[in-house]
């Protein structure tokens, strides 16, 4: 017999990730259906998705997507919110009730755009405003989360299996020209509404398996910045690094990828590039507690694009296949195989070798 607490699953949890480098929309029933091979790798504590592309009508807004513990929150978020933005629109996010998911808070979205009265006496840029405001609520709001915050994107959560969320969240519904997609098996975190993946700020979006175990160093010094991890799951500290090291220093995605899963010494050492060699150990100087440690692979959903990336020493399964103008990755080559039967080019990249994929510019 087995006993509770007496077995691990260690490489529990599920991604997947579709793109259209021609900025075709496509509904979210290709990446629900992704998920279903991988369902047991999941347990039910976690689902969820991100898309790109699904608000065109309001690309040029930052849309909200919130959870509430009760009216009275809701309210007095708002009356917060038209402080410091122009809300042009706010709405319950449709959602279809099924008895796989219960115990749902009040999930509401709204489309805002920061007042330009605000910004001047702040000083800030926008970008910058919009992350504070985020920051604020998710640490100050008491019973309120905002759990997306970018233009022209979404990211739709919860806690059930990740096929089941994203008929609860009627992603069917929906047209993007990127998705990506989680399922959550917890090890060491709860599982609950906030802390289901993606995780996101602005328009960067995170799902991830795998574990962190440099997270401590990784959170003390990502908080030094402004940043508050409040969601109770590990990965949550990853959307900040990227956020810090590409919107705030300038970093590529390259380089940003080169600071998270550095190579080691030895590695840079035999570089016979020098200007690679340089840049390399200029990186690993300057952010070494930003480093990620621990099994991990991760999707990174930006507008524009998704970025693919495993640990160095590659202790997490992930997939890439190509189909035409698009791109799919996964936990499993399964999943790529539901979305596109005929997909080419099938191949694991190597550990720390990112992947990167790119929308044609002026397709999305």
């Amino acid at each position: 017999m087995v006993k509770e607490g007496k077995v691990r699953i260690p490489s529990g949890c599920a991604i997947a990730a579709v793109i259209s480098k021609e900025g075709e929309r496509m509904t979210g029933e290709k990446i629900m259906n992704a998920m279903k091979p991988m369902h047991d790798r999941s347990n039910g504590l976690g689902g969820g998705f991100a898309a790109y592309g699904i608000y065109p009508e309001y690309k040029d807004l930052y849309a909200f997507h919130m959870f509430f513990d009760s009216r009275d929150t809701r309210k007095k978020c708002e009356a917060f919110l038209k402080e410091r933005f122009e809300v042009v629109k706010g709405e319950l996010i449709p959602t279809r009730k099924i008895p796989e998911i219960t115990d749902e808070p009040i999930i509401w979205r709204y489309f805002v755009t920061p007042l330009k009265s605000v910004l001047a006496d702040l000083q800030l840029d926008e970008k910058e405003f919009v992350a504070r405001t985020v920051m604020k609520i998710n640490t100050e709001t008491e019973g309120a989360y905002v759990f997306s915050s970018g233009k022209n994107m979404g990211t739709f959560k919860a806690v059930g299996f990740p096929e089941d969320v994203g008929r609860f969240y009627r992603l069917d519904e929906y047209e993007g020209y990127g998705w990506t997609a989680h399922g959550r098996y917890p090890t060491n975190t709860p599982g609950w509404w906030g802390g289901a993946h993606p995780f996101t700020l602005l328009d960067y979006s995170v799902v991830h398996n795998g574990e962190i175990s440099s997270y401590d160093a990784n959170r003390r010094f990502i908080e030094m910045f402004g940043y508050k991890c409040t969601l109770q799951t590990d990965t949550e500290v990853i959307t900040y690094i990227l956020d810090y090291l590409v919107r705030r220093q300038g970093l590529t995605l390259e380089e940003a990828a080169d600071v998270i899963a550095a190579p080691f010494w030895s590695s840079i050492d035999s570089k016979t590039d020098e200007y690679e060699k340089q840049k390399l150990t200029y990186l690993r100087t300057v952010f070494p507690s930003l480093l990620v440690t621990g099994p991990f692979s991760v999707v990174l959903g930006f507008d524009g694009g998704l970025m693919a990336l495993n640990d160095r020493l590659k202790l997490r399964s992930m997939v890439v296949g190509e189909k035409g103008d698009r791109v799919f990755i996964a936990s499993e080559e399964a999943a790529i195989r539901v979305m596109e039967p005929d997909a080419e080019n099938v191949y694991a990249p190597a550990g720390g070798e990112p992947v990167i994929v790119k929308v044609k510019e002026g397709r999305y």
